[in-house]
């Protein structure tokens, strides 16, 4: 269940020259699954701005977040000690009993944070992870080391070539060494298109839309799925592979 509360910036820096991370003290206890995600009231913006949680303990939380528009460019303006009003716990999440015991994790750009606590949860439930990454340039990579850090085996591509492998993330699949029962995905709507024509297994993709309310009242960010129309913010933002309609 979602719940609104203030939460009390411990530290707010840049990782890249646009991605920022954010953490958070307050009430973690809404957030239960990976993928989740909070939405942030900013000073001066009439609507509050969807951010997936990259990562959670029992009174912290961790958003990295890029700088798109005047929401993000003011909470990236935001001082340590300053409090957030936050809408926390929303979104359905990642489901890891899905996967039995490899499951391959692609994420594109922004799309990348939440699959950093997907990683955690899987490594705890004695299942393994394998991170694929993909960016536009060598400029833009961030949490490759995190990820490694886990433990994971991680595969960086950069669409110019200048970090990893030239290409997209769906060009790291051949460099696969392992077979794979499950993949999890999470970027912009061409990239999980490409993952969900080349993954050749069942798998879940969050989709990221653009949001009104965050919690389902406004109907804003509906979809297409084979059994009727899905809202993102509530129904999603996760989706499983066999229910989508692109």
């Amino acid at each position: 269940m979602e719940r609104q509360g203030f939460y009390t910036i411990t530290e707010n820096r840049p990782l890249t020259g646009q991605v920022y991370k954010m953490v958070l003290e307050g009430d973690t206890t809404p957030l239960k699954a990976p993928g989740q995600f909070v939405n942030v009231k900013v000073e001066g913006c009439y609507l509050r701005r969807p951010i997936s949680v990259a990562d959670w303990d029992e009174g912290t939380l961790t958003l990295l977040y890029k700088l798109v528009g005047e929401g993000t460019r003011r909470m990236a303006q935001a001082k340590p000690g300053e409090q957030m009003d936050l809408l926390c716990g929303l979104g359905n999440g990642y489901d890891t009993a899905a996967c039995n015991r490899t499951a391959l994790l692609l994420g594109g750009g922004v799309g990348v944070p939440p699959l950093y606590g997907l990683a955690k949860r899987l490594l705890a439930e004695g299942k393994t992870p394998v991170v694929l990454l993909g960016f536009g340039n060598a400029q833009e990579v961030f949490y490759t080391q995190e990820f490694a850090a886990l433990g994971c085996k991680v595969l960086l591509a950069t669409v110019d070539g200048s970090a990893g492998t030239k290409g997209y993330v769906t060009d790291l699949l051949r460099q696969v060494a392992v077979p794979y029962d499950y993949f999890y995905t999470c970027g912009p709507e061409p990239m999980l298109r490409a993952v969900y024509g080349a993954c050749n297994t069942s798998g879940q993709l969050s989709f990221e839309e653009r949001m009104g309310c965050g919690f389902g009242a406004c109907m804003g960010c509906s979809c297409k799925t084979v059994t009727g129309a899905k809202r993102i913010c509530k129904d999603g933002p996760v989706l499983c592979k066999e229910e989508v309609l692109w």
